[in-house]
């Protein structure tokens, strides 16, 4: 989880080659009225996201009850959008994906989004409620590379699959 240009797909159907899971990408389930508002450089609110998220949960639900727990790229941006996903799947986990303004508008000048600009990044920043200190939260710098960040994460969600390991929160 993250915002924009954060790494999420990236990072994520990386993690879920290397766990061999399934990978969401939750932009692929925004409604066309979303992708919309996002082209046209109109940041989402409540009301839109709403409805995607419960669209991310139902695919998490799913997947999961098929026996093939996902990896999942989504911003998850505010407290309740998780707890909202977590009401899919309760021992959900978050990996999220976290760097300083200044380098997310420099991955984001090198990228080309099929609806989302780059200008969007600041109301992300600001509807961002970070999520440490939440349970089943693992913070990671952007800065780390791919396949670091890939292997700290698929060490963290295999400790917690052991729920007596303590873990750590941050890298």
């Amino acid at each position: 989880m993250g915002v924009s240009g954060a790494g999420k797909t990236t990072v994520g159907s990386a993690l879920a080659a290397e766990r061999r899971r399934p990978f969401i990408d939750a932009d692929d389930l925004h409604p066309s009225e979303n992708r919309r508002k996002m082209e046209s450089g109109i940041p989402l609110d409540d009301l839109d996201r709403g409805p995607w998220i419960s669209a991310v949960g139902a695919e998490i639900a799913r997947l999961s009850g098929e026996g093939a727990a996902p990896v999942v790229a989504c911003s998850a941006l505010k407290a309740a959008y998780r707890e909202a996903l977590r009401e899919f799947h309760p021992r959900l986990a978050f990996v999220y994906l976290e760097g300083k303004r200044e380098t997310l508008e420099e991955r984001l000048g090198t990228r080309e989004h099929e609806y989302m600009p780059s200008s969007l990044l600041v109301s992300q920043l600001e509807t961002l409620e970070p999520p440490l200190g939440e349970e089943r939260v693992l913070g990671v710098d952007i800065r780390h590379d791919v396949s670091a960040i890939v292997e700290r994460a698929a060490e963290w969600l295999a400790r917690l699959e052991d729920e007596n390991t303590p873990l750590e929160r941050t890298i």
